[in-house]
């Protein structure tokens, strides 16, 4: 089913990856995935009116990442293309559970224009990978007076050879939004050595509203312009931590949504001195953990998460 760029009311835009997920006993498994496309299905999986757009070839892998979004209820902005190939990556897990990627996979977006859309949310290679994120950024250049925007970068360093280029393209993508998620791992490759606290201050500093670091274990770290919050990670038994990320931001951005939060009017709220954003990080947390204790990137649906007491912001 397929969508325009003023139908839903999110609109999530990046990469659809057919993940193959390799066991360290060996055994082989293809899934869905790719960070953006993961956060549309996440969202939709929550109740929220979400549209993708995406890049999918005509082809097998495609026709299976088609079918799994939506099967969520996803709305699909362009079919798959048979002038296209759908993007690839091994996931090789490791024995404590955490994965390691190598990446068969293009991106050749062309500028687009949004009419009316509440909220846009993009990441990961598609924020990077030219040159398909130049017209990524022009989006949201676009998007923002009349949208709220999320961004996670999700960094692929086997895709990014230029460090410079990337920590500048963050920047830009991280000003441009409302939201900014990343984990420990990104910053500490975009910014070896720096305090995560530090980071994240600096990202608000320059136009983020708020700015969240999750910490596998650690739990949370989100920064505003109120002040630094901090979270305790949410006990789970660990199958695997494919996808954690990106069902914390589908979780997070479908309460805030739920609350009625998105829009342009959220950069506002996040800068009132009373605006608690503790309790959404929460139920974000609750989701990513339900997210790592089953195999694969496979995020909570609303029954689930309100089963994990998700429902009581």
């Amino acid at each position: 089913m397929s969508a325009s760029l003023s139908s839903a009311d999110l609109l999530v835009v990046g990469e659809s990856v057919a993940d193959v997920i390799l066991q360290p006993d060996g055994t082989q498994v293809t899934h869905a995935g790719g960070s953006p496309a993961n956060v549309a299905f996440g969202l939709a999986r929550l109740g929220a009116d979400v549209a993708l757009l995406t890049q999918l070839g005509a082809d097998d892998d495609g026709a299976l990442i088609a079918a799994h979004l939506v099967g969520a209820g996803v709305r699909l902005v362009e079919p798959p293309h048979p002038a296209l190939r759908t993007p690839r990556a091994t996931a090789r897990i490791q024995p404590d559970g955490s994965a390691r990627y190598d990446f068969e996979i293009g991106w050749t977006l062309t500028p687009r224009e949004t009419r009316a859309v509440r909220h846009v949310h993009t990441g990961s290679i598609a924020a990077f990978l030219s040159p398909g994120a130049e017209a990524v950024r022009a989006l949201l250049e676009g998007a923002r007076g009349v949208a709220s925007i999320s961004f996670d970068p999700n960094i692929r360093p086997a895709l990014l050879e230029d460090h410079e280029a990337a920590r500048a393209r963050f920047e830009q993508f991280a000003a441009l939004s409302d939201v900014v998620k990343a984990s420990d791992e990104d910053l500490d490759w975009l910014y070896p050595g720096e305090d995560p606290a530090g980071i994240a201050r600096g990202l608000v500093e320059t136009g983020t509203g708020a700015a969240i670091v999750t910490r596998g274990g650690d739990g949370v770290i989100a920064m505003t312009r109120t002040g630094l919050l901090e979270l305790s990670a949410v006990r789970a038994d660990v199958v695997d931590t494919v996808g954690a990320g990106d069902s914390f931001m589908a979780a997070l951005l479908a309460d805030l949504g739920r609350h009625g939060l998105l829009g342009g009017g959220l950069r506002a709220t996040l800068a009132r001195d009373d605006f608690d954003l503790r309790p959404h990080l929460e139920i974000a947390a609750r989701a990513a953990a339900i997210t790592v204790s089953r195999a694969g990137a496979n995020p909570p649906s609303a029954a689930e998460l309100a089963a994990e007491g998700g429902d009581e912001a």
